[in-house]
């Protein structure tokens, strides 16, 4: 019966002539007529995948049509958005024939109202903007399906929506209630009528059914909150260029969509998002905040885009939510107080503190009703990280972000509802995303009817933000969850796309390293703070964290497209430090010391005793904490005869095959892998009997971007790199091997490298990788004994297990650290270092890294290209808090820098004439100072620390300048507590991981250079 009412309700009546000018990439509106003309009638082909056309569809409502509702039907076998006649997007249609799970509901979107009540001579002439791409971006035949004005028959496709709704309703009713026979006798009789579906036997069945559709429920026990979205992936199968004319599409069909649906809600996310629709089509987003101050449009979620909290830095996380809040905030004048995270490959624990310490305080997800191996025991609960700080999270219990608003929609979130029995409230999220235009008529015509059907849970349309108020009122009742949200898939993600994961780390490390440089070449030098050009250059990079772009789930033209842009900027952002660094060596020469001044700078919160290459050889530096050096201050001499300068201990032997210094002695086999690693100051020996340390390793690997399977050292499949040639060097202060390998088609060098004084072993890599669907890992089998791993994570660390004594353990085979991976016993212990990896494993006393993928989908090339990484093995007394391994982590990863005055620079301003300067200093070794810039709505400098350790501590702050005032902060800037300095030096207390923003006023005999 429902199959033959859809055939009835529309009723073509002529054919559209059609036009396409078909492009190999996107045009303008001015410019639509510039590409391949072609004439097109439905099964005509007109593109390839990627194709671009401008579509003109023009015709005449024949007199026949007089007093009916007319549309068209229009279907391109693609995505295209017709528009204005000024170009603006009016609304978007997306093709029937598209890859999409059919239960969430149909894709396409094919109809285009003309007239509610036609006159019989309306004339058509429609352009349209047209993608050859399904919403997930494949090839689906780009041949024109259907052009053609129509007859709507109003009243049939209502009858079909009110018939869809009772008997899916009844279906999901237990048996044998009185309610489900009811509904199946009417629905019966009204079948009967429509044996003949004319106008008066539509009519008599909607009066036959109306009288199921009219019976209300009772006191509900659960209200579910509805709100319209369209999720919608920056990039993906799809290049970011495709996803504005998405965003266009989805953008102009919601706003159709509220027009006719006076109860409709609709939500969107990413400010980025929004950005384009504002810079692109400035006439539709006009209409959007029209909508907004509405009250109808919700901007949703905190961060710029929808990021990946495993890979970004902490910091990067914090200006995903500076920018995205402050973005809503200058456009809307709304307050985003929930982080929008439908579709993120798992959470890292740091994340409850950060969105606290910025006014955001709920979080929705459903990702984690992906696991594979345990189920999430409840949908709405309190998160809370590894400092205590909590969220309050809902997961929406019907598991999806593209529900179909059906009752069968209804009927799971009631009864997967995990809290129920303490929550009366949950979330439905209902739309189709990625270009699928978000709700579509049939969304929005079930709702009209299951506002409060009975055998149902009510449903209200309204916004998330008045649903989390609404749950918050139930907050002492929900459990809380501890530590990360680990999503039990997706793995392969963690490594997936080296190339790009390397840059992102290195443009993390370059912008803090600008930020602190501008800072201090300002407050010596008259350096102008770089604010604007910083702001852009952060916000593409944040675009680039997004979930399906920095975790390499994309296809081969977004990588392409990010790495030339990583490149370029990271080019700029090196430049800017130079010309920083260089404005401080040109006053000192200004102020008459030499003109050949070098200059050391140090922007760790330490002071680094190091051995430095320089044009005059080898010197032991000492540079002060996030300050400078003149070099000759730092180190009087250069080193120019290791042997007379006491490096007697330092040798690297090809024939024993052994490098050491005075304390470690590192052993290797012929194959390459160590097969000693002898403690000298300790006496014990490092490796686990009988084992091999950097033993690489290649793997079968016929997953996709995402995932690898879980037993792939089980398969056999595996196999080492041959070691075809040794060499011993020595460098100065550094002794070792460079090991030359082959596998297959691919080539990899390791230079593997010990330098005096240091415990750090390094292994410093180039790989050419041209495999197909391998996997490559080096692993350290330590003669440790550790329930636990210690992982570096954003603004602290996360202890794993080591073991698999259950479920959850086993899940967490493959874990995320960023900077260092430690296993330690008590008095001793073992750190894994890198300076771009975050795939790690940790089992039993063997730490893993997974350092190289080559997946096949959806890059077919994926990481087949040359590869540069380095990764370091620290053996060290004490656990890694005693050894201060957070330290050695970030050594690794952000050198020291030098700087000598530039040719014909031009300095002005204050100071700067010190040999030797110290910024800030903290005197505890546990506090990490992560960030120091200026404060982004005035002069004041922001200085970003935390507590590294997980313990309480008091520590004293000290400045090298003169402080006016200072505050505490939020991650906003916004101040919260006022701080009484004692001339230069600020006391603090920290609680375990605790993150602090200070807000200092600079004294204003040292501020003008600063403000620039």
């Amino acid at each position: 019966m429902l199959d033959r009412l859809n055939e009835h309700i529309y009723i073509p009546l002529a054919d559209l002539s059609v036009t396409a000018w078909v492009t190999p990439e996107p045009v303008p509106y001015a410019e639509r007529t510039s590409g391949r003309e072609i004439a097109l009638k439905p099964g005509d082909r007109w593109g390839e995948l990627w194709d671009c056309a401008w579509f003109r569809f023009r015709g005449q409502v024949p007199a026949r049509a007089i007093g009916a509702k007319v549309v068209l039907l229009i279907d391109v076998n693609g995505e295209v958005c017709l528009v204005d006649d000024e170009g603006t997007p009016a609304q978007g249609l997306t093709n029937i024939n598209s890859e999409f799970d059919f239960s969430l509901g149909l894709p396409g979107k094919r109809v285009v109202d003309v007239s509610a009540s036609s006159t019989g001579d309306e004339t058509i002439d429609l352009w349209g903007d047209a993608g050859c791409n399904d919403l997930f971006g494949h090839y689906r035949s780009g041949t024109l399906k259907e052009a053609c004005i129509a007859i709507c028959r109003e009243e049939v496709r209502q009858l079909y929506y009110d018939a869809e709704v009772l008997l899916e309703t009844a279906e999901k009713m237990a048996a044998g209630t009185a309610r489900q026979a009811q509904i199946y006798q009417a629905l019966y009789d009204v079948s009967l009528l429509l044996t003949e579906p004319s106008d008066e036997r539509v009519a008599e069945a909607r009066r036959l059914l109306a009288g199921q559709l009219d019976k209300r429920g009772g006191d509900p026990a659960l209200t579910i909150s509805a709100v319209g979205h369209a999720h919608i992936d920056l990039a993906w199968l799809w290049p970011i260029r495709e996803t504005i004319r998405k965003g266009a599409r989805t953008f102009s069909t919601a706003l159709r969509m509220l027009e006719r649906y006076p109860d409709y809600v609709f939500g969107a996310s990413q400010p980025q998002l929004y950005q384009w629709m504002k810079t692109r089509y400035p006439k539709l987003y006009d209409q959007v905040k029209a909508r907004v101050s509405e009250g109808r449009w919700e901007p949703q979620g905190a961060m710029w885009v929808e990021s990946d909290t495993n890979v970004p830095t902490g910091e990067s996380l914090v200006r995903q939510i500076l920018y995205g809040k402050r973005f809503f905030r200058q456009e809307f004048g709304q307050e985003m107080k929930s982080l929008w995270m439908p579709d993120v490959f798992g959470y890292t624990a740091s994340l409850p503190q950060i969105l606290k310490r910025s006014g955001v305080d709920y979080m929705m997800t459903q990702k984690l009703s992906w696991s594979v191996y345990n189920r999430h025991p409840h949908h709405t609960f309190h998160w809370e990280g590894i400092d205590g700080s909590s969220v309050l999270t809902h997961m929406p219990p019907e598991d999806t972000y593209n529900s179909p608003a059906a009752p069968r929609s209804i009927a799971k979130a009631e009864e997967s509802y995990a809290d129920k029995n303490v929550s009366d409230r949950c979330l439905m999220l209902f739309g189709i995303g990625d270009g699928g235009g978000g709700p579509g008529e049939e969304h929005l015509e079930r709702l009209g009817r299951e506002k409060n059907l009975l055998g149902l849970a009510p449903v209200v349309q309204e916004s998330s933000a008045a649903f989390f108020e609404r749950l918050a009122e139930g907050a002492e009742r929900y459990q809380s969850w501890r530590g990360e949200l680990y999503l039990e898939k997706h793995q392969g993600t963690l490594t997936s796309q080296a190339r790009n994961k390397r840059f992102n780390r290195k443009l993390e490390k370059a912008l803090r390293e600008l930020e602190f440089a501008s800072v201090l070449a300002g407050l010596h030098a008259g350096f102008d703070y770089p604010a604007e050009a910083l702001e852009e250059i952060w916000k593409e990079v944040l675009l680039y964290q997004f979930h399906d772009i920095l975790p390499g789930s994309s296809i081969k033209r977004v990588y392409d497209e990010s790495l030339e842009r990583y490149e370029a900027l990271l080019g700029q952002v090196e430049g800017m430090i130079e010309a920083a660094y260089g404005t401080i060596a040109g006053r000192r020469r200004d102020a008459g010391h030499g003109a050949d001044d070098v200059l050391v700078f140090n922007s760790l919160p330490w002071e680094r005793e190091e051995w430095l290459s320089t044009a005059d050889g080898w010197r032991r530096v000492s540079v002060p904490a996030m300050g400078y050096a003149r070099l000759d201050e730092a180190s009087p001499s250069a080193l120019t005869d290791a042997a007379a300068a006491g490096f007697t201990a330092l040798r690297a032997s090809a024939d024993e095959r052994i490098i050491e210094n005075e304390l470690l002695a590192v052993a290797f086999g012929e194959d390459g892998a160590i097969v000693s690693i002898r403690d000298k100051a300790s006496r014990r020996e490092v490796i686990a009997p009988g084992q091999r340390g950097n033993a690489l390793q290649v793997y079968d690997d016929r997953g996709d971007a995402w995932d690898f399977r879980q037993d792939y050292r089980q398969t056999g499949g595996s196999a080492a790199p041959e070691l075809i040639e040794t060499t011993a060097f020595a460098d100065g202060p550094r002794a070792g091997f460079v090991h030359r390998y082959r596998y297959g088609r691919s080539e990899l060098t390791q230079r593997v490298i010990l330098t005096q004084g240091s415990r750090r072993l390094d292994f410093e890599t180039t790989v050419d990788w041209r495999e197909d669907d391998k996997m490559l890992r080096t692993s350290f089998p330590l003669d440790i004994r550790s329930d636990s791993a210690s992982c570096e994570i954003q603004f602290g660390y996360l202890r794993r297990p080591t073991h698999r004594n259950t479920s959850w353990d086993y899940a967490k085979d493959e874990i995320c650290a960023h900077q260092w991976i430690d296993m330690s016993e008590p008095d001793y212990g073992v750190a894994l270092l890198n300076d771009c990896k975050y795939g790690h494993r940790a089992e039993g006393g063997t730490l893993d890294l997974n350092l190289l993928r080559s997946p096949s989908y959806p890059d077919p090339e994926a990481d087949r290209a040359e590869h540069t990484f380095t990764y370091s093995l620290y053996p060290h007394p004490g656990d890694h808090v005693a050894a201060d391994v957070y330290k050695r982590g970030y050594e690794l990863n952000v050198p020291l820098r030098t700087a000598t005055a530039a040719a014909g620079s031009e300095t002005a301003g204050p100071g700067g004439t010190n040999a030797v300067y110290s910024l800030l200093q903290a005197d505890h070794p546990n506090v990490m100072i992560e960030a120091v810039k200026r404060a982004e709505d005035g002069e004041d400098l922001i200085v970003r620390l935390y507590e590294t350790a997980g313990s309480r501590l008091r520590t004293t702050l000290h400045a090298g300048f003169d402080i006016a005032q200072a505050w505490e902060a939020d991650l906003m800037e916004a101040k919260t507590e006022q701080l009484h300095p004692a001339g230069r030096a600020i006391a603090l207390s920290f609680a375990p991981f605790e993150i602090k923003t200070l807000r200092l006023s600079i004294s204003d005999h040292v501020s003008e250079g600063y403000a620039g």
